[in-house]
């Protein structure tokens, strides 16, 4: 990761506290939620499955859509959240199939399983973890997904490593993540509030592709991609929050915001 503080730890602290936020806050803005996930590329059907508390509308895309997941596969969803992803897919595998949601706040889990109850289901679950160091057995699932949460990690190489060991041969990633089309200003990268959002720990477009072919995977393709910053509502508090700590106007606000791109990729062990 670029700029900041380039402790580990200290960035999982500062992701741990804005992401427990983020589940407490979860369900209060329903519709925002809903219309941000819609313009990611999730279906009005796939919304109405789960929860409006599993809906945080904090991804950047649909990591369940990029390629079909079948009745009875095994997949692991990293940084799991509350558990929108896991839900959907636990869905397409059936009750023979099983998925297991990896993340590091206990607010989170504690949402994603709450959520699970809810909705009865009983082939997820949720196991705390570090998507670096994930709680899974070597060459045990068939799919691996994620959004938007990859580019949070402090060591974004060994998160690619983990997910190629924990899958079979011929398995999958479909992952939704946002790279950086040129680089930001070191104030913005500094922010604990840009961090949280999805862009301090943004990696160049280039690196970030070359990492997963790295890890081992192959036919790595960019299966979507769009402007992440045309998502982003630059009088939304979160953002404005971004802008302030960063000391940035407005004007440069915009200008750098088009230079985030969100990516949703597949690639096979």
């Amino acid at each position: 990761m670029s700029g900041g503080c380039n402790d580990p730890e200290t960035l999982r602290a500062t992701v741990r506290e804005g992401y427990t936020r983020v589940a407490e806050a979860a369900g209060s803005a329903p519709e925002r939620a809903a219309a941000r996930s819609r313009a990611i590329g999730y279906d009005p059907t796939q919304l109405d499955a789960v929860p409006a508390e599993a809906n945080l509308g904090v991804g950047c895309g649909n990591p369940t859509a990029l390629d079909e997941l079948r009745p009875g596969e095994r997949v692991v969803d990293l940084g799991s959240g509350a558990g929108m992803d896991a839900f959907l897919a636990a869905r397409a595998v059936g009750p023979t199939g099983r998925v297991i949601g990896v993340d590091m706040t206990d607010a989170m889990l504690e949402r994603a399983r709450a959520n699970a109850r809810t909705l009865g289901l009983e082939n997820v679950e949720f196991r705390k973890g570090l998507i670096e160091a994930l709680p899974i057995d070597d060459a045990s699932v068939d799919a691996v997904i994620s959004n938007c949460v990859i580019n949070l990690s402090p060591d974004k190489p060994r998160v690619w490593q983990e997910a190629w060991r924990v899958l079979r041969p011929g398995g999958r990633v479909l992952v939704s993540d946002v790279v950086l089309e040129h680089e930001l200003p070191p104030a913005l990268l500094a922010s604990s509030e840009a961090l949280v959002g999805c862009v301090g720990g943004a990696s160049p477009r280039a690196g970030y592709l070359a990492m997963i072919e790295r890890a081992g995977f192959r036919e790595v393709e960019v299966m979507r991609e769009a402007c992440f910053g045309d998502g982003v509502d630059l009088d939304d508090p979160q953002v404005q929050a971004v802008i302030e700590a960063s000391g940035l106007s407005r004007a440069e606000a915009d200008h750098h915001r088009k230079a985030v791109t969100s990516l949703s990729i597949r690639a096979v062990k």
